[in-house]
């Protein structure tokens, strides 16, 4: 019997005030109240996009910089192949004769005992 006068009591001071009309009163507020939080959480996901849009296109830029640098030094290092061979080239034509060997034995032995003296002074 004790628990259903509580259950009479709780019902009682939950529909306490309410007369006809003011449900649909609260549920108005309360929608206007939901609609409020969509509108601010529509504005809090548009600020998000807007940010995200924004580092989309900095990464992009990013990424074609670095991809022309890499073209520029793919080039860069083509070029340079081509010159080494032309160098490595020109040292064979060098070493082929006994004439040629000689010169670059003279050559090789000056430059290490000026080394060797630059290194002695220092």
């Amino acid at each position: 019997m004790n628990s259903r006068r509580d259950f009479r009591s709780h019902r009682s001071a939950l529909f306490d005030g309410i007369e006809e009309g003011g449900i649909r009163g609260s549920v108005y507020s309360s929608r206007e109240i939901h609609e409020h939080e969509n509108d601010q959480a529509m504005d809090s996901l548009h600020d998000r996009v807007s940010i995200l849009k924004r580092l989309t296109g900095d990464i992009h830029e990013e990424v074609e910089n670095h991809n022309r640098m890499l073209d520029r030094m793919g080039n860069d290092m083509d070029t340079s192949r081509g010159f080494l061979s032309g160098t490595v080239d020109k040292f064979k034509m060098v070493f082929e004769t006994k004439s040629s060997r000689r010169m670059a034995t003279m050559v090789a032995s000056f430059i290490a005992v000026f080394l060797l003296l630059y290194y002695l002074t220092k």
